[in-house]
């Protein structure tokens, strides 16, 4: 039997240890309560926890704990207007704290007649984070909140983290699909059929 120095020994097994924790990026806890550890996703079970290959300890673009929380109870809704300094204030400090925030641009007529539940006055930008609402722009007054709603006082957003893409207020999309859908085709008539002479040929309609 061939014999370790204690020194390559102890090397042998802190190689095989980190192996086995970068090897294990799935958590999940069976119906019976018990935790596995697993390099593969369970094919039963519900998944808690999730990393990286490289073991870090986060799955890529996953949100810290405490921010995530947040994020949960008190999601952040940002309404925007088109060529407002303050707007661009706004996100711009939003993006600088790392908060996650969805954002509704209000551009057209539908955007605005939406836009005056939030802001009678017409005043831009509006914040709302969960229940409370901040109109127009101070940094301390959405500091105020941001700080009751539990977000961090510094960016812990995740590098890859992205944004979600701002959306109207109010989209047409569905009115746009009935407006632009085709008129029924009419039946072919015989050129010799004869045409009704027209109702009102001035063209007006009442």
């Amino acid at each position: 039997m061939t014999a370790i120095p204690l020194s390559k020994a102890f090397v042998a097994i802190g190689l095989s240890l980190l192996a086995g924790t970068v090897a294990a990026q799935y958590k999940s806890i069976g119906p019976d309560g018990r935790v596995t550890y697993s390099d593969v996703p369970p094919s039963s079970g519900r998944v808690v926890d999730q990393k990286k290959a490289t073991g870090d300890g986060a799955a890529a673009g996953a949100l810290p704990f405490a921010l995530q929380q947040a994020a949960t109870r008190f999601p952040v809704l940002l309404y925007t207007g088109d060529k407002c300094a303050p707007c661009n204030d706004a996100r711009a400090y939003l993006r600088g704290r790392g908060v996650p925030f969805t954002e509704r641009t209000v551009t057209s007529d539908d955007d605005i007649a939406a836009f005056r539940q939030q802001s009678p006055d017409g005043t831009a930008p509006v914040i709302t984070v969960g229940g409370q609402k901040a109109v127009g722009f101070s940094p301390s007054a959405l500091a105020g909140l941001l700080d009751n709603a539990g977000y961090p006082a510094t960016s812990t957003l995740p590098r890859d983290y992205q944004y979600p893409a701002p959306t109207a207020l109010a989209p047409k999309a569905a009115a746009q699909t009935v407006a632009q859908s085709p008129a029924p085709a009419r039946p072919p008539q015989s050129p010799d059929a004869a045409q009704p002479a027209p109702a009102n040929p001035s063209g007006f309609r009442f």
